[in-house]
């Protein structure tokens, strides 16, 4: 896998504020929310929609959840939505980390709107995707997990434990992770904050310390 290009310091404050200052609309919980194109409101800044117009799901695991990425993959271009699938397709090992940073990398330019990595426990791939400057990514394990991570979170990034979650709950806590819109008020300004440290340390020396 090709080194991936270091941005600028420029390049990263101006992607750090465009994510986070996204103003994405999502359905009501319970369903898989909004798989069309996002309204005139916020239009500018949210990612890219698809051609035909459907939101655009990056979804990728190592070879501890590739049958189960299988599934959530059919469930998601059944609701309408465009999935952009980072591999892997087999038992074969692959390594957590790079393909977390390809499902995180994609929802940080905004090519996909949405992520969604799955690995054995989803607690290396979190660690992994938070490194990329304008990812939040939640390591979700039940509905008030999901729900919880994106309301008050405006989590972008899902991940998952695929030795831990079933079929079936994995399946209902992406449709909620999906349909649960991002809070506005204090959960906004509390994001904010978050966004306040990233950029502080996006800014930093080399090594990630303040100079």
């Amino acid at each position: 896998m090709a080194e991936p290009r270091t941005p600028g310091a420029d390049e990263i404050r101006a992607l750090v504020r465009r994510i986070v200052d996204a103003t994405l609309e999502g359905g009501s919980a319970g369903t898989l929310g909004s798989a069309s194109a996002p309204s005139a409101r916020g239009a500018d800044q949210a990612p890219a929609p698809a051609g035909d117009g459907r939101v655009r799901v990056a979804i990728g695991t190592d070879h501890g959840g590739w049958q189960l990425k299988d599934v959530i993959k059919k469930q998601l271009t059944e609701a309408g939505y465009a999935v952009h699938d980072c591999g892997t397709n087999g038992p074969e090992a692959v390594d957590y980390p790079d393909i977390a940073l390809a499902v995180a990398r994609l929802v940080a330019e905004g090519t996909c709107r949405w992520g969604i990595i799955l690995d054995g426990a989803g607690i290396g791939s979190a660690m992994v995707a938070n490194k990329v400057p304008g990812v939040r990514a939640a390591n979700c394990h039940d509905l008030s997990s999901a729900r919880n991570s994106r309301e008050h979170n405006h989590a972008n990034v899902l991940t998952l434990g695929a030795r831990f979650l079933g079929e079936g709950l994995t399946l209902e806590v992406v449709k909620v992770w999906l349909g649960t819109p991002w809070g506005p008020g204090r959960h906004a300004d509390r994001v904010a904050k978050i966004t306040d440290v990233e950029r502080t340390y996006s800014t930093a020396a080399p090594g990630g310390r303040a100079g």
